[in-house]
């Protein structure tokens, strides 16, 4: 019922919305451009302030005096051998201008017959021209006309395609998105090459117009989830997007939980495979980061390369990525509810240890792993700040130099440093950063409740997590699916993988109920000889039917 009123809440401020950006759309006036290019020169300078990034070539193209071309470009934003060969140099050596041509004349024979290049537009506003413009196109002005040609010329300087510096893999692809739009779309129709792959964009940010764009395979993916992330896109009404990062905030279902709702990689062939399930991915130009919604709460525990090795290795080691993630949660908590609480838990032998070892401790058992838990975590950032020749120097050195210190003075136990260096080396092997970052906050509220209560504190708070991550919800989907609500059949990808040919049909919860079958029958590999006797016993039966 809550819920009911939440999204109906939702509904009706999104209708709200829509009706304001109507109304600002209406009362928002546009400027046209004018027949004269003088005048529109000095409206470029005066809206840019007269940037020197804004080259502006004047041409004589007719035999007629009074017709001037002018062509605007933003260095560092062109592809200069596009600008000077196929625009340049085709408008100044083409026969065609050289005859006396009206100033409509020439600009149809600049957009039909010189003019060399994959997409040339007409714009009559100012708003779609700047917008061009600062996007890297060249603007054609023909004296005469109020009108400009818009060429595609998009270019300059960017990174190219490296291995990702994030899910890190032995076996698999070594590409890795770049801060370019155009070049990350590309890489997925490489690997999809399918035309129900659809991409659909869109400006976002009043100020930065920064290009945004989602994608997702037209047949497989719900219609609904679609639907829901162009609209939380449309929504968002702010005047910069500076990274991924600033979609995910504006579009996540819950903002008071540490668990990331959406996930985010560096990796091509990760996005395919989850375009493959029915999710989404959302494109941030200058951001290596693709979003992909809905995310679940066992997706962050798989990695890409368990689809490239085998069932039997990968469920072990998501086995491993299982019991890791739980010890970064709650190993100092059991350290601290142990020793504080119940001392009888512990062996005799291992307890004569340890209480000979904090013996010396003057401080309590929880006050002790804080100390220690936000002594390392210091250390793991300032490592991360730090300049790459030093930081991990820094963060090794630190950790053996104060651990060691702090024994020798007493203030803490030998065993906690143990404690907290097994929990440091836990949240490092989580496979996914974001949720590693969950794990290091909970962290904190298991000791404090271990330290209150002990193990009864440490059950008490397990329950609150269990029940706060069943409540989640990312884009209308249950955050703990397929465990809660429980679905059998989609447990075949949770904590341990299936084998491959027996991936049949694909979440039902992400995809469209029309286009389920992932694989045919009869794809379990079999060995010759068993190939060979079923073909016999399949020809003796059709000859005993003879």
């Amino acid at each position: 019922m809550v819920s009911f009123f939440k999204n109906k809440g939702q509904m009706k401020k999104r209708e709200k919305q829509k009706i304001d950006d109507k109304d600002q759309s209406k009362s928002k006036k546009l400027e046209y451009i004018d027949s004269s290019i003088s005048a529109n020169l000095d409206n470029m300078k005066k809206k840019t302030g007269n940037s020197p990034d804004i080259i502006v070539r004047t041409l004589k193209i007719s035999q007629n005096p009074e017709i001037k071309t002018t062509i605007l470009y933003v260095q560092g934003l062109i592809d200069n051998p596009s600008v000077t060969d196929f625009l340049i140099e085709s408008i100044m050596k083409n026969p065609h201008l050289k005859e006396k041509l009206l100033p409509k004349e020439a600009l149809d024979v600049i957009s039909e017959e010189v003019v060399s290049l994959g997409g040339v537009e007409s714009v009559t506003d100012w708003e779609k021209l700047f917008l061009s413009l600062l996007s890297g196109d060249s603007i054609i002005f023909v004296d005469g006309i109020n009108k400009a040609l818009v060429a595609s010329t998009r270019g300059g300087e960017r990174r190219s395609i490296q291995e990702p510096s994030t899910h890190l893999t032995v076996r698999g692809s070594r590409e890795g998105f770049t801060e370019s739009n155009a070049t990350n779309i590309a890489m997925l129709r490489r690997i999809i090459n399918s035309p129900d792959l659809w991409i659909e964009s869109m400006k976002i940010g009043t100020v930065t117009k920064t290009d945004v764009s989602i994608m997702y395979i037209n047949g497989i993916a719900k219609e609904g989830i679609v639907e829901e992330v162009k609209e939380r896109l449309k929504g968002i009404n702010i005047d910069s997007i500076l990274e991924s990062g600033y979609i995910e905030q504006l579009i996540e279902d819950q903002v008071m939980t540490p668990f990331p709702t959406l996930n985010h990689t560096e990796r091509p062939d990760m996005v395919a495979g989850n375009l493959l399930e029915g999710r989404v991915a959302i494109f941030v130009n200058g951001s290596p980061f693709v979003l992909v919604a809905p995310a679940l709460f066992v997706q962050f525990f798989q990695s890409v390369e368990d689809y490239y090795n085998r069932f039997d290795i990968a469920s072990a080691t998501r086995f491993l990525r299982i019991i890791v993630f739980i010890i970064s949660i709650v190993g100092p908590a059991v350290y601290v509810a142990a020793t504080t609480f119940h001392q009888e838990m512990i062996p005799t032998k291992l307890l004569v240890i340890v209480a000979a070892q904090r013996e010396t401790v003057p401080l309590p058992g929880v006050i002790e792993a804080l100390i220690m838990e936000i002594t390392f975590e210091m250390l793991r950032e300032a490592s991360l700040r730090m300049p790459k020749a030093v930081g991990s120097t820094m963060s090794i050195v630190g950790a053996l130099v104060i651990g060691q210190a702090a024994v020798q003075a007493g203030i803490v136990s030998p065993a906690m440093v143990i404690i907290v260096s097994i929990t440091a080396i836990a949240s490092f092997a989580t496979p996914s950063y974001s949720i590693a970052i969950s794990a290091r906050l909970v962290r904190f509220l298991f000791i404090i409740c271990a330290g209150v209560l002990g193990f009864y504190g440490m059950i008490l708070a397990f329950i609150v997590l269990i029940v706060h991550l069943c409540s989640l919800r990312s884009f209308g989907v249950p955050y703990m699916s397929p465990l809660a609500p429980l679905n059998p059949e989609g447990l075949g990808d949770t904590f341990f993988r299936r084998p491959m040919w027996a991936f049949k049909e694909r979440p039902k919860l992400l995809s469209s109920n029309n286009n389920l079958i992932r694989e045919g029958d009869n794809q379990r590999p079999l060995p010759p000889a068993s190939r060979g006797m079923k073909t016999s016993d399949k020809k003796k039966g059709e000859g005993n039917e003879s």
